[in-house]
This record gives structure tokens, sequence and C-alpha cells, in this order.
């Protein structure tokens, strides 16, 4: 009887450390059940929760101990003064970059997948938290941009309905300028480029800067449309015999003084298979993976709200109204099941 006397003020405490390893408990389950490894943003969110628990449990209990009030209250105060100097140290630039990415979601600039440009900075969005964006860099690393730059710096993104791709070349004053616009929208022509135009950009003491651009409709490619318009421009330019070297070149060595610094002739061969293959696949395969996926959660909310209004169509009519909306309903089921699928196919490529 004396034990029980004694236990009962400490029965309190226990109930509410047990409440707060359940509560934590629960948040884990229930976030995890919606969340994959690249769910960065649920990850914060399940952290978060679980900080704000530890807290409210550390202060109900410091409430509920069968302490005097002077210790209680020091007990308090130590830990509000903990918390509020964690705060001042931490959250000046943690506040500014989460509220720098929900200005980012809610302006919705850029998406997952779109090239993204910041300074020295240049790749593909792979992912978008609450804190950072993520880029893969041309060279397919991934580098963190806080969101906190991305507002107070401009950035350009690359349109997703297409891109003008551009070169420039400096070429000498004794070649006809139309004989050059000509070969360079040739060349644009050649590298699949729609709406070719060329300007002259400079007029130097020796030669004369062109810039030949033209419309890029799928930036995905973007990187190997820029090196196919100057593997064409290199190939059409000597292909008539026009000299891309500088007229002040000088060489040691004694040649005709009519030799063109062109290189031969080549006759035309089929592409091997290495130079046929798009490298963005491998550069950007975080990115387009993550775009990907994109995609597919786009495809699977659409679905699944043309299904529920099928549902309810279903249930309202009578007679032979029915057999077309449950063969409608059949049909959005099995996409449904499928898009489910691939996406799921598609964390698990990610996650490995």
């Amino acid at each position: 009887m004396d034990f029980i006397i004694q236990i009962k003020p400490f029965v309190l405490p226990f109930l509410i450390v047990a409440l707060m390893f359940v509560g934590m408990g629960l948040t884990n389950y229930l976030v995890a059940a919606r969340m994959r490894q690249t769910d960065k943003d649920l990850r914060l969110m399940r952290q978060g929760i679980k900080i704000g628990l530890l807290f409210l449990g550390l202060l109900a209990l410091l409430l509920v101990l069968p302490l005097d009030d002077a210790t209680q209250g020091q007990l308090i105060t130590v830990l509000g003064l903990v918390v509020t100097a964690v705060l001042t140290f931490s959250s000046t630039t943690f506040v500014a970059n989460a509220l720098a990415g929900v200005m980012l979601r809610t302006v919705e600039n850029f998406r997952l997948g779109d090239f993204l440009r910041l300074a020295e900075h240049f790749g593909r969005v792979t992912e978008r938290g609450l804190l950072h964006t993520e880029i893969q860099t041309e060279d397919g690393d991934l580098t963190t941009l806080p969101n906190l730059t991305l507002i107070s710096n401009p950035y350009t993104i690359v349109r997703s309905s297409g891109t003008i791709v551009s070169a420039t070349v400096s070429l000498g004053y004794d070649i006809s300028r139309r004989n050059i616009e000509e070969a360079l929208i040739s060349a644009a022509v050649e590298a699949d480029l729609t709406q070719p135009f060329v300007q002259i950009v400079d007029l130097q003491d020796y030669s004369v800067v062109y810039r030949i651009a033209g419309f890029l409709s799928e930036p995905r490619q973007l990187l190997s449309a820029r090196s196919n318009l100057r593997k064409h421009m290199l190939d059409t330019l000597h292909g008539r015999g026009m000299e891309i070297v500088s007229p002040a070149f000088m060489n040691q060595r004694r040649i005709d003084e009519a030799s063109p610094f062109i290189p031969p002739a080549e006759q035309p061969v089929a592409e091997s298979p290495e130079e046929s293959i798009i490298p963005e696949g491998k550069i950007f395969d975080k990115a387009e993976m993550a775009e990907a996926l994109l995609e597919l959660r786009k495809e699977k909310r659409m679905l699944e709200q043309l299904l529920a209004k099928l549902t309810r169509e279903h249930s309202s009519l009578e007679g032979e109204h029915r057999p077309p909306v449950a063969m409608r309903i059949r049909y959005t089921k099995n996409r449904l099941e499928a898009i489910k699928k691939l996406f799921e196919d598609y964390k698990n490529e990610s996650r490995e």
C-alpha cells in the first residue's frame, strides 16, 4: 500500500511520456504510409511534428512532476531560454529559406525537369524542397541551391514550349556577307532548328562576328542541339570553301598562298551507334525521372477525379444509360491501375 502511494505522483508523468512516444510513432507511421525516400517535404514535416511533440511533452512533464513551485518555475524558465536561444541562432536562415520555398511554390515559375540557370550554375531541376532546390548539372552532378538565393538573385528558366539555340563565329571581311548568311542558315536547318536567322554581332578590326540562331521545340535535347549546330556550321562553312580562321593568323611553315586552311573533303559516312546516342538521357537521368514522376502524379490525380465523377454519375442513372458509364469506369480503373504500377516502378528505380 505504501508502494502505491509512493509511485502515485509519477503515474501521470509516465503517461505523458508514453503518449509522447506513441504520438511520435503514429507520426512516423502515418507519414511513412504516404512518403518515399525522395519525398523530402514529407520527411521535413515528420521531423517538425516530432520536434513539436517532444517540446510539448517536455513542457507537460515539467508541469506534472512532483516538484515544488520554485523548482518547477526554474526548470520551465531554463527550457524557455534554451528554446529561445536555439531559435535566435538558427531561425534566421531557416525561416528565410522556408518562406522563400513557399513563395517559389506560390509563384510556380518552374517545375521538375525544367532547365534553370543561376549565375554560374546551370542544370535541370530534380527536387523542389521547402528549404532548397536541387539541379542536375551538365556533368550529371547534383547542386543544391538555397531557396533564399533563388528569390534574391535573377535566374533563367528554359520554357518547356521551346527555346532559341544560337552560336557565334568570326569570319574575315573578304568573304561575302550574303554567302555567309546563306551557309549559316543552311547549317541551322541541318541541325533541325526552325525559323533560323543570322545577326551581325560585332565588326572587329580583323573579322566580323556572326550569330546564327534557330528555334528548338524540344528543350530536353538542348545540349545536343547546341553541339549539332556547331558541327553543321563547321561542315557547311568548310564545304563551301570558307575559312574559319582569323585574317591575322600566322604560320611559320612555307605553304602555297592559294592553299585554304580547310580539312580535306570526306565522304559522308553513317553515324556510329555511339555518335547517335543522345547524351541528355545519361546527363540528366535524375531530372528525367523527376519530371516523369511529376507527369504520372498529375495523370493519376486526374484519373482519380474522373473515376469519382463517373461513379457518382453511374449511381444516379438507371436502365440503359448505366452500361456505357460502367464501361468507362472499368476503362478508367484499368488505366489508373497501370499508372499506379508505372508510378511505383519509377519510384523503385529512383531509389536504386
